[in-house]
């Protein structure tokens, strides 16, 4: 009896505890691009994860950029080991990119190309939060 009440504790236990949130969750600062940074909010989004301009920063200080709100990072499905695959948004441009992403602690390196792989730009993104 007592067995079979250690195991119910342990399942309740389980079942209560909050599901740990994946790597990429949170929000991380962008590399500078045309002079400018951005903070992305990672969060769920359907079967995958996606991002969304939060906070844009230029030499001056915090202002309100054109793609503030916008998803950045779009429809990137894990692949294991805190690698991801989707799409990429480059505001600069106004141009989306097949995307991957590797997550290691509270770096991400992403990465976006055209022409099937052959010509890409990449950048590392720190968590902030």
């Amino acid at each position: 009896m007592t067995n079979r009440i250690l195991l119910a504790l342990a399942v309740m236990l389980a079942l209560a505890a909050p599901a740990a949130a994946d790597p990429i969750e949170g929000t991380w600062q962008t590399e500078r691009d045309g002079g400018s940074y951005a903070h992305v909010e990672i969060a769920p989004c359907g079967h995958a994860y996606c991002g969304v301009l939060v906070r844009t920063f230029n030499e001056t200080g915090e202002y309100r950029a054109p793609g503030l709100g916008q998803q950045i990072v779009r429809d990137m499905v894990p692949q294991g080991s805190g690698r991801y695959e989707g799409r990429v948004w480059r505001p600069t441009n106004d141009k989306v990119y097949s995307g991957r992403i590797t997550v290691e602690g509270d770096r991400m390196a992403l990465r976006g190309c055209i022409v099937g792989g052959l010509i890409c730009a990449s950048q590392t993104w720190v968590r902030i939060d």
